[in-house]
C-alpha cells in the first residue's frame, strides 16, 4: 500500500495493522514529523518516502525521497500498489484522491475534505471509507438500500459546557477532546461540530442517500445506525479504535480479532442527544448545505482559515465557527462544474476569509 499521512494517528494505526497481517508498506508520505518517519522508515522499508519540504527531504537517508504537493503525487504515480490510504489532513488531500482514482487505485479515504470539497466529482467506487461513522455504514448496509442514516457525534469538547463559557474558550479548551485521542484540527472540528457536518455530505455522496442525520453520543460506542424501509433500525458499535475500519479498508474481509468486543454490562446505559444550533451554531446550515452539498468547497475553505485564525491567536472561538457561516452566506451561489472549478473556488474563498473580521 502507499500511506499518506504515515505520522498521525490514522497513519500509525494503519501501519500496526500493516505489520499484523504482513501487509507491504511501499510508499510513505508525511509532513514535518521527521523523527517518526525515520523509525518508521527504518522499520517498513519503502521504496518511495515523501515529506513536506526539500530542506526537510535532506534530512532522510533514502535513495528516493520526494516533498511537497507535487512530490505526494508523483509518489502515487510511481508505485505500484494497487491501494492509497489517504489520512492527509485538510485540502491538501483533494489531488492525491484524483490522482489515485486516475491511476486506477482504490482509495481507502479517511481525508474528508476530499468529498466535502469535491464529491460531485469523484467516484465512490473507487473508496473505502476509514471514518468510524462511516465504516459502520458500509458494514449494515451490506448491499441494502437505506431508507435513512444516522452518524453519532461525541459532542466534542465543549458538549457539556455552560454555554456562556464556550465563546471564550481557548485553544487548548477545544483541544480537550472527552473520548478521542486525534489531531488538533479535527478535534476541534469536534468542538464545532463542523466535524460532523463534513460526515453528513461524506456519507451523502459516498452512499448516494439523501436522508442522513447525526446525534450526540457522548460515549461514542455507537457509531452508525441505519433505518430501513421495512422499519426495522440496526446499530453498530464498536469500542473507539481506528484500527477496524482501518483493517476492513485494506483487506475488505477479516477474519481474526482487532478490537476487544463492547462489554454492554460495562457500557451501562446509552444516551442520544439533539445537535443543538445554540450550542453548535455551525449546525444552523445542515439542512441547506445537504439540499446544496456542492457548497461544501465552502464550508471546508472557509473553516480551515478560520482555524488557522483561531489557533494563532487572531479570533475567539465564537469567531471560528462565525466567520465559516459569513463565508456560506457570501458564497451561496456557486455552482462548480469541475474540479478546477473547486480549487478556483478553495482560492477565492481562502483570500475573502484572510480578509475578513
Amino acid at each position: 500500500m502507499i500511506l499518506l499521512g504515515s505520522t498521525g494517528s490514522i497513519g500509525t494505526s494503519t501501519l500496526e495493522i500493516a505489520e499484523r497481517f504482513h501487509i507491504r508498506v511501499e510508499a510513505l508520505v508525511a509532513g514535518t514529523n521527521i523523527e517518526l518517519l525515520k523509525e518508521q522508515i527504518l522499520r517498513f522499508q519503502p521504496c518511495f518516502v515523501c515529506v513536506a519540504t526539500e530542506e526537510l527531504a535532506r534530512e532522510l537517508d533514502h535513495p528516493r525521497v520526494f516533498w511537497g504537493e507535487e512530490g505526494i503525487l508523483e509518489v502515487i504515480r510511481a508505485a505500484s500498489s494497487a491501494i492509497v490510504v489517504n489520512a492527509l489532513v485538510g485540502f491538501l488531500g483533494l489531488r492525491p484522491t484524483v490522482t489515485a482514482i486516475e491511476e486506477g487505485k482504490t482509495v481507502a479515504l479517511a481525508n474528508k475534505e476530499s468529498l466535502v470539497a469535491a464529491g460531485a466529482f469523484i467516484d465512490p467506487g473507487h473508496l473505502r471509507p476509514i471514518d468510524s461513522e462511516h465504516f459502520g455504514l458500509w458494514y449494515l448496509l451490506n448491499g441494502r438500500t437505506p431508507r435513512k442514516m444516522t452518524i453519532t457525534a461525541s459532542g466534542g469538547a465543549f458538549r457539556d459546557w455552560p454555554l456562556e463559557k464556550i465563546a471564550s474558550a481557548t485553544v487548548g479548551e477545544a483541544l480537550n477532546h472527552p473520548n478521542w485521542s486525534m489531531g488538533a484540527k479535527i478535534t476541534i472540528d469536534s468542538a464545532t461540530m463542523t466535524n460532523k457536518l463534513f460526515e453528513l455530505l461524506e456519507a451523502r455522496w459516498m452512499f448516494g442517500c439523501e436522508r442522513v442525520d447525526a446525534v450526540i453520543e457522548p460515549k461514542s460506542v455507537i457509531h452508525a445506525l441505519v433505518e430501513f424501509v421495512d422499519g426495522a433500525t440496526t446499530a453498530q458499535m464498536a469500542n473507539p479504535d481506528m484500527k477496524l475500519p482501518i483493517a476492513y479498508a485494506l483487506m475488505r474481509q477479516v477474519h481474526d480479532p482487532i478490537l476487544p468486543p463492547v462489554d454492554l454490562l460495562e457500557v451501562g446505559s446509552l444516551e442520544f442527544r439533539p445537535i443543538d444550533p445554540v450550542r453548535y451554531p455551525i449546525w444552523r446550515i445542515k439542512e441547506d448545505l445537504l439540499k446544496h452539498p456542492k457548497l461544501g468547497v465552502v464550508v471546508n475553505a472557509a473553516n480551515e482559515v478560520a482555524i488557522e485564525k483561531f489557533v494563532e491567536g487572531r479570533i475567539s472561538f465564537e469567531a471560528l465557527s462565525g466567520l465559516v457561516l459569513d463565508a456560506y452566506e457570501r458564497f451561496g451561489d456557486v455552482d462548480p462544474k469541475s474540479l478546477e472549478d473547486v480549487f478556483a473556488i478553495d482560492r477565492e474563498v481562502r483570500s475573502w476569509c484572510e480578509k475578513a473580521r
